[in-house]
């Protein structure tokens, strides 16, 4: 590594990479939400490798082997899903809420078919960092007095079968095409007096990005405009000091007229003073 490779700009691969890792440190509570927030924004504003490697710097605890960010340019993926269909049992095939809650959510395996259960409860399936284990696969969901949440991220087809009595199942996201390659999944099941609701949302990275980006442009915006009224404003200064020195080139030359008619009187009183002089 060279003196000068902290000095390198970074890309989105290398803060992606770096985000991860602090996705895995708040999972195993290295870091608590403020933390990972606070370091989360810092990572899409890093600029170049030396304002990221700081950022993970004392991640994990000490005895564990740190990760370390790769400062050697790699090839990006194609930003397929394939990278996410893994194949395999899964994680975790069902969940149970009797009068309580649980959660799916962060780094998991969704397995081909996932069965959850809430009873006077309520529990949330989070699919948009999770791996798949199949290209299409089911969430079987029965609420009784209860209601189950399943977020999806864009780009993932989302077809619902699902039976309500006294209850009912969100259908806002079916229809939706999902992306090439992208998972299909479908949400199955049985709602009495209770529901079972779809959404697709962005993970909080990708909604902290978005909210840089939209600063950056914002920024962007102000600075174009401030550019826009710097060149008016030298324009209409530019304008107004020829306008002025025109002026003043126009009171000069009426000034030098009216002093050459002046001296052509002078001198013609003079000549007519000397012509009488002689003549008399």
């Amino acid at each position: 590594m060279t003196d000068d490779a902290p000095e390198l700009r970074a890309s989105d691969a290398d803060r992606e990479r770096v985000a991860e890792v602090l996705r895995d440190a708040v999972a195993e509570g290295r870091l608590d939400m403020e933390e990972f927030e606070e370091r989360l924004e810092a990572t899409y504003k890093a600029r170049t490798y030396g304002e990221l490697a700081p950022i993970t710097r004392d991640l994990p605890s000490a005895g564990v082997a740190p990760p370390t960010i790769s400062l050697i340019k790699e090839p990006e993926g194609d930003g397929s899903w394939a990278g996410r269909i893994v194949g395999g049992e899964g994680s975790s095939p069902w969940a149970v809420a009797v009068m309580s809650g649980f959660q799916r959510r962060g780094r998991w395996t969704m397995p081909k078919r996932f069965n959850c259960f809430a009873f006077w409860g309520g529990g949330e399936i989070d699919l948009r960092e999770a791996n798949f284990a199949d290209r299409e696969v089911e969430i079987n969901c029965v609420a009784i007095m209860g209601g189950l949440n399943v977020i999806v991220p864009p780009g993932v087809e989302v077809v619902v079968r699902g039976i309500g009595v006294m209850g009912g199942f969100d259908h806002s996201q079916a229809g939706v095409p999902g992306d090439p390659g992208a998972p299909r999944v479908i949400v199955s099941g049985f709602a009495f007096w209770g529901g079972v609701g779809v959404e697709r949302k962005v993970t909080r990275a990708e909604r902290l990005r978005l909210k840089e980006e939209r600063r950056q442009e914002k920024l962007d915006r102000k600075a174009a405009l401030r550019d826009l009224h710097s060149t008016f404003r030298d324009e209409v200064e530019g304008a107004h000091r020829k306008m002025l020195d025109s002026h003043r080139d126009l009171r000069r030359a009426h000034h030098e007229e009216r002093r050459e008619a002046q001296r052509e009187r002078r001198d013609a009183r003079r000549e007519e003073r000397h012509r009488r002089r002689y003549e008399d």
